[in-house]
């Protein structure tokens, strides 16, 4: 009996249209997949770099709004920050004041890192729907054995290896879309949050520290 060559590109070819039509649905998920985790995980170092200069500048003592300075997402922060306590309301105490900026400012936050995580979670989906692409193709493929030995009445293994090939190849591929998908999800969002939380506490402390606004009095004084 001659070999029979199992290779990916054979076991393609060799494959029912439908089998064919899932592998290429999961090769589209995984692409998408390692994209959006490309995206991501290049956004996120770039965040962790600019919070950690931007606590460098608090922890070298400067808690002037004013003069605070910082880049991409602790800019945009910041720049709210400075819009509000830039624009004192009347009659308003100085407590209120830095509770309405440190708002605005966690609102800013907030806002970003939701336009940030936006297609987070097709990775999500991805990982939980992968693996039942991959079950249908491995079903379908199984059956399509079934049929073989039927119409040629043969159990061989040259009958029936193309077709259960077939069906563990769909099997890995919806693996393989998985797993990557629902770990970086994991891995990704959790990360976000822990930023989040990091930027949080500096805005904190940023707010409290500012020195206060002369008070009117002290204008009347003078």
């Amino acid at each position: 009996m001659p070999p029979i060559e199992l290779s990916l590109g054979w076991i393609f070819s060799q494959a029912t249209g439908v089998v064919q039509g899932v592998l290429v649905v999961l090769i589209l998920c995984s692409a998408v997949c390692w994209g959006i985790i490309v995206e991501k995980v290049s956004l996120l170092l770039r965040y962790r770099r600019q919070v950690r200069e931007f606590n460098a500048r608090i922890k070298s003592g400067a808690f002037v709004l004013s003069e605070l300075k910082g880049e991409g997402l602790p800019g945009l922060v910041l720049a709210q920050g400075r819009a509000e306590w830039d624009a004192p309301r009347a009659g308003e105490s100085d407590i209120d004041r830095r509770d309405r900026t440190e708002r605005a400012m966690r609102d800013a936050l907030s806002e970003e890192l939701m336009r940030v995580e936006a297609r987070l979670p097709y990775l999500a989906t991805i990982g939980s729907a992968a693996p039942f692409i991959g079950l249908f193709g491995t079903v379908w493929g199984i059956m399509h054995s079934f049929i073989s030995i039927a119409q040629t009445n043969d159990t061989s293994l040259a009958v029936v290896a193309p077709g259960i090939a077939e069906s563990l190849f769909t099997t890995a591929a919806g693996l393989a879309a998985a797993i990557p998908a629902s770990v970086a999800y994991n891995k990704i969002a959790s990360d976000f949050r822990g930023l989040s939380r990091r930027l949080s506490l500096t805005i904190a402390t940023v707010v409290r520290r500012a020195p206060a606004a002369p008070s009117e009095d002290s204008h009347e004084a003078s």
